[in-house]
């Protein structure tokens, strides 16, 4: 298995769907890829190969969380994963236009709770996201499963 091949989801519980799975690059404009991929690169002490992997995840899922709003499953990743996220949300115009353009024209705010929820959310996330039809990097979402996430109980928040 090479660094940018996704681990098996566990037990085999996860095949692609009928057409493929999701790819999250086609959610993003190849500049803006580019972008966010040469600024985690400058932020954070990974290669191209990491970056590629946790901003396809967090593209991935972003789509899930704004495709799922408004079923109130308290959905949220993980710290590695969030890097990426937080990445693109800095970059706002960017992340303005995405939202705009997959969230009905809505922007999806992000809106942490003060203290983290150590409640199995991010495996949970991590499922959510693959039965959403996007493959998931599951060895980058296993290296927080016992972690934690942010989201507010009660919310759709990211």
């Amino acid at each position: 298995m090479t660094a940018t091949t996704p681990t098996t989801a566990p037990a085999g519980r996860y095949a692609p769907p009928p057409g493929g799975w999701r790819d999250p690059r086609s959610f993003v404009d190849p500049d803006v890829w580019d972008r966010q991929i040469k600024l985690l690169v400058r932020d954070h002490p990974w290669d191209t190969v990491m970056a590629e992997r946790c901003f396809g995840q967090a593209i991935a899922y972003l789509i899930t969380a704004m495709e799922k709003h408004g079923q109130h499953l308290e959905i949220g990743c993980g710290p590695l994963i969030d890097r990426a996220v937080h990445g693109f949300i800095l970059d706002t115009r960017n992340y303005r236009d995405f939202c705009a353009k997959y969230f009905n024209g809505e922007f999806l705010h992000h809106v942490p709770e003060i203290e983290f929820k150590y409640d199995g959310s991010v495996q949970k996330t991590a499922h959510v996201v693959a039965g959403n039809g996007f493959e998931v990097d599951w060895s980058l979402w296993e290296a927080d499963f016992a972690k934690c996430t942010p989201c507010a109980p009660g919310t759709d928040c990211h």
